[in-house]
């Protein structure tokens, strides 16, 4: 209480008894009893002792008491049971968490973790813009799920992940689903994995079997999920992807199977390509076309059921089941890609995206090329022993229009128009002509064809008969050996050489005597390109596939300009070359090949033993060479330059210039007639020129003798007639 100053009175403990009244101190009880201690509010009742405060027992003795005691036991036992059950719930999600924590600390950093670049793919085109091949490791380009129908990427979804747009990137509903089906074995078989988690595997994962996997590839689907949209993840799967036969990414599946781009693909397609995900290497349709076909069908009636295709859409489907695509032969386009591969770092040494490279090739003329090889080969290989056979044909300016590096690239794919180095034989001989053209001579130039000795080496014509003075047009047409020996030692073999490297030979050769027939080893590409001279006039050329490089949206990053060696030969020069190839389709050895309408020019060519059989020849716009043989060497069956290899040349050379405006040989006019009397040339003859003076008569020599009388022209006849009905062609 206040007094009246505002303090107040203090008050003193009290120990006095609790009801008030003044009980004397000494009697104070301050012992505990069971409801002063922790927990007496709690404690078991009827537990035969009584605590002060406790309620009494109720009334009704025993019953009573024994009811509510077994309700005690039993809520007590249930309360244990949901006590153990969180303990132990909490201890899984600790002991989860920390597998899961475990894992993703294996992982690389969510905040560095990038979707692995593609690996960029090269797409290689003809010259029409059609596709020849792709190479890379994918196979294909990468594609927008934008430029696709809708049904193929509805296919995946369908077969592959029916909940995609509805889970969070792992589908318990689906796992769950999964699992039923697989104890059923009912309805359509599908996999526990989402596309999000089938995607973290292939980016970011090893094939691997395990649990430890499984975990990453679902914390990985997160991820993806949280950092991209489905259709974003979608496009990403679809690119990536393995679908067999080294295809990686649906666009290099539509090609390597159906022949067509993914944006192409009808309903069937598609469903063949959903399905073949699950099992690549088994389900291929070019492997197991049944297999592949039946599982597309479960893809269609998946599809039909989750209303991603029209009931009308999939009867159709059903009823025209997809089939491969495979190219004739043996895909002869791989020839050019493997080529295209092989300078590519010349013209573009370092990219990381897709890229496109342009070509100079015809496909048209690829395909042509291809079948006048193959079919001649299954015509009449066995019969003369020729097992390979190359063609090369280019432009005048060296530009490839078709490439054939052999029988068949998926048995072989040694490309031997570039890299196999062959002999020539007489198709060489134009550069021993070249370079005594070069020294004063003339077509119409007499040599004798008579026995000629080098050394211990004695060459003999093909007939084996001689045919005394000849013009330099006739030797070359017949492909007379003494009369090219016999220039190559004028001109001198170094001579020669010089001359072969001028126009474009580049392999090794030997400056020897046998030079003249043709002994040094050569590619049938080096021999095109260096024949390109003749039909263009006179200007070296350099043999060249790739005509631009552009990335895939289009920015040129390459584009050939001009070039080449040169002018390699006179205009004059020229000519005269041209007017004595061209004789070899009037009255030579490749005259089986004339083609009406067009003035053509060339030379056939056999090396020793039979081994090679080549045929070189061109028009005013287009330069062909075909090789046959066999790659370990062995001789064929008397297969000349005028037997397969002509023929070859000439079903190839008809459907390449059909339609097309002749164009005549460079110069070929001035020297194409063929003079009846002597035509004396002004060929250097030191001897005769001293004997002349002294005598003060003028000294015959070879190059001054008439031309062969009538009676030895038909002669000749009568000897190409002979080697005719004995080996079906005259040739060297």
């Amino acid at each position: 209480m206040a007094n009246g100053r505002g303090r107040t009175t203090r008050q003193e403990p009290n120990f006095d008894a609790p009801d008030g009244r003044g009980a004397d101190r000494g009697t104070l009880d301050i012992r505990l009893t069971g409801a002063d201690r922790a927990g007496g509010g709690v404690a078991k009742r009827g537990s035969g002792s009584t605590d002060r405060g406790s309620r009494p027992p109720a009334k009704g003795g025993k019953g009573g008491g024994g009811s509510r005691g077994r309700s005690r036991r039993r809520g007590s036992i249930l309360g244990k049971l949901v006590y153990t059950g969180v303990v132990v719930g909490l201890w899984l999600v600790i002991g989860v968490a920390g597998l899961v924590a475990y894992h993703a600390s294996q992982l690389p950093p969510i905040d560095q973790l990038s979707v692995p670049k593609r690996p960029p793919n090269i797409a290689i085109l003809a010259s029409d813009g059609s596709l020849l091949a792709n190479r890379g490791e994918t196979g294909g380009r990468t594609v927008s799920i934008k430029e696709l129908p809708p049904y193929l990427p509805r296919a995946f979804v369908a077969i592959e992940d029916r909940r995609f747009y509805d889970h969070f990137g792992v589908d318990p509903v689906g796992i769950a689903r999964a699992v039923v089906q697989n104890l059923t074995r009912r309805g359509v078989s599908q996999g526990g994995s989402t596309l999000t988690q089938q995607l973290a595997k292939n980016l970011f994962l090893t094939p691997e079997r395990s649990a430890s996997r499984k975990i990453q590839e679902a914390i990985l689907a997160l991820w993806l999920e949280h950092k991209y949209s489905k259709d974003e993840i979608l496009e990403l799967y679809l690119n990536r992807v393995y679908f067999g036969a080294g295809a990686y990414g649906v666009e290099a599946a539509a090609q390597r199977y159906f022949g067509k781009p993914a944006k192409n693909v009808s309903l069937a397609e598609a469903a063949m390509l959903g399905g073949l995900v699950q099992a690549p290497s088994r389900l291929a349709p070019n492997r197991n076309l049944k297999a592949a076909q039946t599982r597309a069908a479960q893809v269609l009636a998946a599809m039909q059921e989750l209303g991603f295709a029209k009931e009308a859409d999939v009867k159709v489907a059903m009823a025209q089941p997809a089939r491969t695509y495979s190219s004739r032969g043996g895909g002869s386009a791989n020839y050019v890609a493997d080529l295209v591969m092989d300078v590519l770092d010349d013209f573009l040494p370092k990219f990381e995206a897709d890229i496109v490279v342009s070509t100079t090739v015809d496909s048209g003329l690829q395909a042509a090329a291809e079948k006048a090889l193959v079919d001649e080969l299954n015509a009449k290989g066995v019969r003369y022993n020729v097992g390979q056979g190359a063609l090369v044909s280019m432009k005048t300016d060296g530009a490839v229009r078709a490439l054939i590096g052999g029988r068949d690239y998926a048995q072989s794919q040694f490309n031997r128009a570039t890299t196999a180095k062959r002999q020539p034989g007489s198709s060489f001989k134009p550069f021993v002509y070249l370079s005594a053209i070069e020294r004063g001579l003339t077509p119409d130039t007499v040599r004798d064809d008579a026995p000629v000795k080098i050394g211990n080496w004695s060459p003999e014509n093909y007939t084996h008969a001689y045919r005394g003075p000849v013009t330099l047009r006739d030797a070359l047409a017949q492909s007379l050996n003494t009369v090219a020996v016999r220039l190559g030692q004028e001109v001198g073999p170094k001579t020669v050489v010089q001359t072969a490297q001028r126009l474009g030979i580049s392999s090794s050769l030997q400056a020897n005597g046998s030079i003249a027939l043709g002994t040094s080893e050569v590619t049938p590409m080096e021999m095109v390109g260096a024949y390109c001279a003749f039909a263009n006039g006179g200007t070296g050329v350099i043999p060249y596939v790739i005509a631009s490089i552009k990335s895939a949206d289009g920015k040129v990053l390459y584009k050939r300009g001009a070039g080449g060696l040169g002018r390699v030969m006179s205009p004059d020069a020229d000519g005269m070359m041209n007017a004595m190839m061209h004789e070899t389709f009037v009255s030579g050895t490749a005259k089986k090949g004339e083609i009406p309408g067009w003035e053509l020019a060339g030379k056939t060519g056999t090396s020793q033993d039979y081994r090679d059989a080549w045929m070189i020849g061109y028009s005013g716009s287009l330069v062909t060479g075909v090789w046959l043989g066999n790659d370990d060497g062995e001789s064929t069956k008397k297969a000349t330059g005028g037997s397969l290899p002509l023929e070859i040349w000439k079903t190839y050379m008809t459907v390449a210039l059909k339609g097309e405006k002749p164009v005549p040989l460079p110069g070929m006019n001035r020297w194409h007639a063929r003079p009846e009397a002597a035509v004396a040339q002004a060929t250097p003859n030191p001897i005769g020129d001293i004997i002349g003076a002294i005598t003060g008569e003028p000294q015959q020599t070879a190059s001054t003798r008439p031309p062969p009388a009538p009676r030895d022209r038909r002669h000749s006849q009568d000897d190409r007639n002979f080697l005719e009905k004995l080996f079906g062609v005259g040739d060297d």
